[in-house]
């Protein structure tokens, strides 16, 4: 297994648009991003001598960029009223292979192979959850895109798992219904 070394003095030139980007899509405000940016690499600095080197530098300070944004919006959610929504989710509706994420994730799928189509599917993507409601986009894309467990993404929200699946079932459905009369 190779094992990396960190070099925080090229951080800023290596990593700094990289991290920014990722930081602006989950927060969409570059003020915001900006400071989470320069809050990871403190973070990194910091805890420098826990670094194994087992991951990439790039790896291990996304890694730290993900707790941050987490904070963040653990932080702007707890000064908010906390509302709940209760309402039950059938899975039954949502069979498994009938999302767009995980059509386009199939590696055998020749809907993903053409370069120029896949692209421009994308910035459809992009363009259809700048139009979600704030909210249902944020959970999409930490859960769809990210990857996110659902309790980190509850506990960043400061919401429920039920309330979580139907943001995501309702973005989803957004989401199809944009693609289908702007793409498909």
């Amino acid at each position: 297994m190779e094992t990396h070394q960190l070099h925080p003095d090229t951080w800023v030139d290596l990593y700094a648009d990289y991290l920014f980007n990722y930081a602006v899509t989950r927060v969409s405000d570059t003020e915001i991003a900006k400071d989470l940016v320069q809050e990871t690499f403190i973070a990194g600095l910091k805890s420098a001598k826990n670094f194994k080197g087992d991951a990439a530098e790039r790896t291990w300070l996304i890694a730290i960029l993900k707790r941050k944004v987490i904070d963040h919006y653990r932080k702007s959610n707890s000064k908010k009223g906390k509302a709940e929504v209760r309402m039950s989710y059938s899975t039954q509706t949502d069979a498994e292979g009938d999302w767009l994420e995980e059509r386009i994730a199939d590696p055998n799928s020749n809907f993903e192979n053409d370069a120029m189509e896949n692209e421009e599917l994308g910035q459809a993507i992009q363009n259809c959850i700048s139009k979600l409601p704030k909210k249902q986009a944020q959970v999409f894309i930490m859960k769809t895109i990210e990857g996110m467990e659902t309790e980190d993404i509850c506990n960043a929200l400061g919401i429920n798992a039920s309330n979580l699946w139907v943001m995501i079932h309702r973005a989803r459905t957004g989401l199809m219904g944009c693609l289908n009369q702007n793409w498909f």
